[in-house]
């Protein structure tokens, strides 16, 4: 099953954020950054982090799916 977190990327442009405003907002590293770019797997208390810090539900900022395109 494939991630994609391209629904984050789009709220981010929605709320005038940058990743960089993102990773201070919710305090996560980089490399969670860099993996959410990859949509690579990340832990759930990064993605509880996000959705607290943009107020957002989680299927807000992803999507799962057999054949998600990149």
């Amino acid at each position: 099953m494939a991630i994609s977190y391209k629904k984050l990327w789009k709220l981010l442009i929605d709320k005038d954020l940058k990743k960089k405003d993102l990773q201070k907002l919710a305090g996560i590293s980089s490399a969670s950054i860099t993996k959410l770019g990859k949509n690579e797997n990340v832990n759930t208390e990064i993605l509880a982090k996000i959705c607290k810090a943009l107020n957002c539900d989680i299927a807000d900022i992803m999507e799962m799916s057999d054949d998600v395109k990149r």
